[in-house]
């Protein structure tokens, strides 16, 4: 199957995100000027730490999916771009710190582009 060259992109660029927060998961205690992960979701009673393992675990499965070139893998993606646009758009009007720009940057170009090669997801299987 051809995959084209900007999901495999993506999907490492996700892959590489989800191998940091299972390290800092594990290794990493936020400090308590900084707004954590579940703080960001708006979950203030779950752990920082769990938040991350799960926001980890979904990436890792919503990945497998996109670089699969799975419906499903296409609607998550879609889904959490927006998601995370959202959020890093929120927090953005209220903190303007630079990694919030550059989520909202890249979730909107990797929902552009994702919605650009949509029919690649969409192809019956004998067709990839």
């Amino acid at each position: 199957m051809k995959r084209p060259i900007g999901v495999s992109l993506i999907s490492y660029f996700y892959i590489f995100g989800a191998m940091v927060l299972l390290f800092t998961a594990v290794f990493y205690n936020a400090e308590a000027n900084s707004i954590s992960i579940a703080e960001r979701f708006g979950l203030t009673i779950v752990p920082d730490r769990l938040m991350r393992l799960l926001v980890a675990l979904i990436s890792l499965g919503m990945v497998y999916g996109y670089i699969r070139l799975k419906k499903w893998g296409y609607w998550i993606m879609i889904t959490y771009s927006v998601l995370f646009g959202i959020i890093s758009l929120l927090l953005l009007s209220n903190q303007p710190y630079q990694p919030f720009i550059g989520n909202v940057i890249f979730s909107i170009i990797v929902l552009a582009y994702t919605i650009c090669v949509k029919k690649e997801f969409f192809k019956t299987d004998f067709q990839h």
